[in-house]
C-alpha cells in the first residue's frame, strides 16, 4: 500500500445520522398509545427482503500520517476528534468496516506491553498520548457505536520508516536486538528468517487479540521488502545470508526462495490458528499484492510477489489460513496486461476453501483521475465485484485504500449515491459458528404529542447489529444499526405508519436472528 504521505485531514460536520445515534442511546418513555409488538417467527418471513450483504471496508493508515492521526504530536482530544470525524465519514458513505493500522513499524499505536509507542502518534517515539489514552480502545467503542466493525491492520516486519523523525525508542526493536534488525535501502526490517523475529510477531498479533474487543487482524503485503537498488539500478539483495546460514547450520534444505517463502508462510498459519484458539470469532485477514505471479492468469504480466516478497499468497488462500483475503487490485478494468475483473476471477477460482474474497481497489489513484481513470472508474470496479457475486461463489465486497481519498466529495459522492445508495451487512462466516443469536423484543409505538411511531428494541443475546425494514405503501426500505440502538422513529407527522416493520438481531460472524414482525400502528 502506497500513497502520498501529505496530511490530509480537516473537520468533518457531524452528520445527521450520528446526532440520531447518539440520541438513540438514551431509552425515553413512550406512552403506550397504539403499542403493538410481537414475538419471533419460527423463520424468515418470506415477504421481507433479505438485507444486502456486502463488505465495505477503507484502509486507515497512520504510517506517515497518511490518513490519521493527520500529524505527530496533536493532543489526545485534537486525535479523537480527527479519529471521530474518519469513522463519521465512513458511516456517511454506508460503509461497515474501518482497517486501521495500528503497527506500522515495530510501534504501537496503542498500549502494548512489547513495542514502544509509535511517534507518528506523539511525535516522539516511546511518549504515549497526553492526556493518555489507549487510541485502539478508542477506536473499537467509537467504531462499535457506530455500526463499524474495526480491523487492527498490523505490519509484520518493517522496523522503521523513512518518514519516521527522531531516534527509535530503547524499547525498539532496533536497540533492544538489534542482531534481528537489517538496514535495508532506507528502512529498517526485522529479519524474517530469525526465530525470535517470528515469534515476536504472532506474539504482537495475539496480545492484539487477547485485550481488545477488535472484529479482525488484518495483515498488508509488506513481508519480504520490495526490492531496492543502489545507483546503477542494480537490485540489492537483503541482507539475510546470516539467518540462512545458521538454519542451513541447524539442518535445514531448503533453497533461500523457498525458505524464505517458509517463514512467512509460518507466520500467516501461526497467526491464524492461534487467533482461532482464543477468539474464534476474530476474523483474520491479508492483503497481499494483486498478481501472485506474472503469468498467472496467462494474460498477466508484472511483478513477481511470490519470488521478491516471499509471498506464497495462493498457498495461504488454499489452505485456509485466513478469513478473508484482500488482493490489492490497484490496476483499471481496460489495461491488458493487470486487468481488475481478470485478476479478481483468477483469485476467485483459487479460492478452495470458500473464504471471503473482497478485493482491494486504488481509490486515491481513482480520486487523482488520469488517462486510465476515469470518472466512473472505481464504481464500476464495484460492479464488476458484485458481478461475481450474481454468478454465485464470487467476491462479496470490497476494501478502498485509502480513507483520504474518500474526503473529496466527487468520488464519494458517486460512490455513495450510485452504488452504496443502502446499508449492508457484512457478509455472514459460517466456518466460524452456526448458532443463531437470540431474536431481539421489538415493540411500535405512537408518540401522542408528535404523532410520530417509535421502535423500541430490545436486542437479544450475541447481538451485534440490529436490522430493522419498514414495508411502506408497498416498498420496503431497511437500516443497518448497533445493537447500542434502543428506538428509531420509523414514521414521523407527516407520513402514514409503515405496514410492517421486520426487526432482527446479527451476531459479530454475520449470523441472523429469526425475524420479528409488527404490524397493526395505526
Amino acid at each position: 500500500m502506497r500513497a502520498d504521505p501529505k496530511s490530509w485531514w480537516k473537520p468533518f460536520a457531524r452528520p445527521r445520522w450520528a446526532e440520531l445515534l447518539l440520541a438513540s442511546t438514551v431509552a425515553t418513555a413512550i406512552p403506550a398509545t397504539g403499542a403493538t409488538s410481537a414475538v419471533a417467527q419460527g423463520a424468515p418471513s418470506a415477504k421481507a427482503p433479505a438485507i444486502p450483504r456486502e463488505f465495505r471496508g477503507v484502509w486507515v493508515a497512520s504510517v506517515a500520517n497518511i490518513d490519521w492521526p493527520s500529524k505527530p504530536g496533536l493532543s489526545s482530544w485534537q486525535q479523537q476528534a480527527e479519529l471521530i470525524a474518519l469513522l463519521d465519514r465512513a458511516r456517511a458513505l454506508r460503509l461497515n468496516a474501518v482497517l486501521l493500522q495500528v503497527r506500522p513499524a515495530g510501534d504501537a499505536l496503542y498500549h502494548s506491553p512489547f513495542e514502544p509507542w509509535s511517534s507518528y502518534l506523539t511525535g516522539v517515539e516511546g511518549r504515549a498520548p497526553e492526556p493518555y489514552y489507549d487510541p485502539l480502545a478508542f477506536a473499537v467503542r467509537e467504531a462499535h457505536a457506530r455500526g463499524l466493525e474495526l480491523h487492527a491492520w498490523l505490519n509484520p516486519y518493517r522496523a522503521r520508516h523513512p518518514t519516521m523523525k527522531g531516534p527509535n525508542a530503547s524499547t525498539h526493536m532496533a536497540n533492544t536486538k538489534p542482531q534481528w534488525v537489517k538496514r535495508y535501502g532506507n528502512y529498517l526490517w526485522m529479519d524474517p528468517g530469525e526465530p525470535g523475529v517470528l515469534a515476536h510477531s504472532v506474539q504482537v498479533a495475539l496480545d492484539v487479540v487477547k485485550r481488545y474487543d477488535v472484529d479482525g487482524i488484518h495483515v498488508d503485503d509488506y513481508f519480504y521488502p520490495y526490492p531496492e537498488a543502489d545507483s546503477n539500478k542494480v537490485e540489492v539483495p537483503f541482507p539475510d545470508s546470516g539467518s540462512y546460514a545458521r538454519y542451513r547450520a541447524r539442518g535445514g534444505q531448503l533453497g533461500v526462495s523457498d525458505w524464505r517463502r517458509n517463514n512467512v508462510d509460518r507466520y500467516v498459519q501461526q497467526v491464524y490458528e492461534r487467533t482461532k484458539a482464543i477468539k474464534p470469532w476474530v476474523k483474520v485477514g491479508i492483503s497481499p499484492f494483486g498478481i501472485w505471479r506474472p503469468g498467472y492468469p496467462q494474460s498477466v504480466q508484472g511483478f513477481d510477489a511470490y519470488e521478491k516478497l516471499a509471498g506464497d499468497s495462493r498457498k495461504w488462500l488454499h489452505e485456509g489460513w485466513v478469513d478473508y483475503f484482500t488482493p490489492q487490485l490497484y490496476w483499471p478494468i481496460a489495461r491488458p496486461a493487470q486487468s481488475y475483473p481478470v485478476l479478481l476471477d483468477w483469485w476467485i477460482g483459487e479460492n478452495l476453501k470458500g473464504r471471503h474474497i473482497w478485493p482491494g481497489h486504488n481509490s486515491s489513484r481513482a480520486a487523482n483521475g488520469g488517462p486510465e481513470w476515469a470518472p466512473d472508474e472505481l464504481n464500476n470496479q464495484v460492479r464488476a465485484t458484485r458481478a461475481t457475486t450474481a454468478r454465485g461463489q464470487g467476491a462479496t465486497g470490497d476494501v478502498f485504500f485509502s480513507m483520504k481519498s474518500l474526503v473529496p466529495a466527487t468520488l464519494a459522492d458517486r460512490l455513495t449515491n450510485e452504488v452504496f445508495q443502502q446499508d449492508a451487512l457484512v457478509p455472514a462466516s459460517p466456518w466460524l459458528g452456526a448458532v443463531r443469536p437470540t431474536a431481539p423484543v421489538a415493540r411500535l409505538r405512537r408518540d401522542p404529542s408528535s404523532r410520530e411511531i417509535v421502535l423500541r428494541v430490545t436486542p437479544g443475546k450475541r447481538a451485534r447489529w440490529i436490522t430493522v425494514r419498514t414495508l411502506h405503501d408497498g416498498v420496503w426500505s431497511h437500516r443497518v444499526l448497533p445493537s447500542s440502538f434502543t428506538q428509531l422513529v420509523v414514521s414521523d407527522s407527516s407520513r402514514r405508519a409503515p405496514s410492517r416493520v421486520v426487526v432482527s438481531t446479527v451476531d459479530r460472524v454475520g449470523r441472523e436472528s429469526a425475524l420479528v414482525t409488527l404490524e397493526g400502528v395505526r
